[in-house]
């Protein structure tokens, strides 16, 4: 099993294989439909780096924080799947969620030497694993604002990389 420190580089990337166990540690952020397009937004007007946000290299994972913990949401809602490829082109390198993408939402990802990969529901497990946390901005969005996790051993698995997806028959 591999494991992943993010913020990572080109590299770390290239030589992952769709159904390759990874273990996920470093800083990422946590965002899902009420914050992801504000990102996008301030990628398009030039602020995140007045936000604190720095991409190149990150991990974002589809969830909100809160007491309860972390858990996946599903990354194929309309507003996350679409924030998938600007992300990526922005340097983010993994999108971690559930569910299956698009067809061209994989597509994009293969452009941008971004992956996504999969992580089971275990609220419990994730929080025993995540170390720190704090909201690096839109907290007006209360639980669903942008987070930065320090998050040691994530288990997942990489669902789509490379123009391929673990969901596609040939696989």
């Amino acid at each position: 099993m591999k494991e992943l420190i993010f913020p990572v580089n080109e590299e770390d990337i290239k030589d992952l294989k769709v159904g390759e166990m990874v273990l996920i540690s470093g800083r990422i952020f946590c965002g899902r439909d009420a914050v992801l397009p504000q990102v996008i937004q301030a990628i398009n007007d030039g602020t995140l780096e007045e936000k604190g946000i720095e991409l190149q290299g990150s991990l974002i994972f589809h969830t909100a924080v809160s007491v309860a913990g972390v858990g996946p949401t599903s990354s194929n809602k309309a507003e996350i799947e679409a924030s998938i490829k600007p992300l990526s082109e922005a340097g983010v390198k993994m999108h971690l969620g559930k569910g299956q993408l698009k067809p061209e939402t994989i597509k994009a990802l293969d452009e941008n030497n971004s992956v996504y990969a999969v992580i089971p529901p275990v609220t419990a497990l994730l929080g025993n694993r995540t170390l720190s946390s704090r909201v690096v901005a839109f907290e007006n969005e209360g639980m669903e604002a942008l987070h930065e996790l320090t998050v040691d051993k994530y288990p997942a698995v990489i669902a789509a990389a490379h123009g391929k997806s673990i969901y596609d028959k040939e696989v």
